[in-house]
């Protein structure tokens, strides 16, 4: 009983994050992030002039 019940919470949390999921539209904003640039709401943030070199 408690298998099948771990079963649909798996598959309904499943189904959750699969209509919750975003695609990523800005391959190059992906590539920075990768790099390590950091966002704050939407907005790149710079580095300072200490930490760059």
């Amino acid at each position: 009983m408690a298998s099948r019940l771990i079963v649909a919470l798996l598959i309904e949390l499943t189904e959750s994050a699969q209509d919750h999921r975003r695609a990523v539209n800005s391959p190059h904003l992906a590539a920075l992030v990768r790099a390590g640039a950091r966002f704050e709401p939407g907005h790149l943030v710079e580095r300072p002039e200490a930490l760059a070199a």
